[in-house]
């Protein structure tokens, strides 16, 4: 009995909490952005070349693993073909 007592006081502290984020005052939500401001300013940004050679990379990468998969899915159904017939 004493264990529901405890779950239901936890369940309306958890429901307070979220009630609380819903209502977050306006100079709280400013406050939270402004934070979110800062932290991207600290991120260091690749520059244009260093993207375009990493895109390049990624995309040869991509070509090449397509083409290696459509090389043994072709000799998998030759093989099969063989087989069957």
């Amino acid at each position: 009995m004493a264990e529901n007592k405890t779950n239901n006081e936890n369940s309306k502290a958890e429901g307070s909490k979220k009630e609380n984020k819903e209502n977050a005052s306006p100079a709280l939500k400013r406050s939270w952005f402004q934070g979110l401001k800062v932290e991207f300013k600290k991120i260091t940004w690749p520059d244009r070349k260093r993207v375009a050679k990493e895109t390049t990379a990624v995309v040869v990468c991509a070509v090449i693993l397509a083409t290696l998969t459509l090389g043994v899915d072709i000799l998998l159904e030759s093989g099969l073909q063989y087989i069957w017939s």
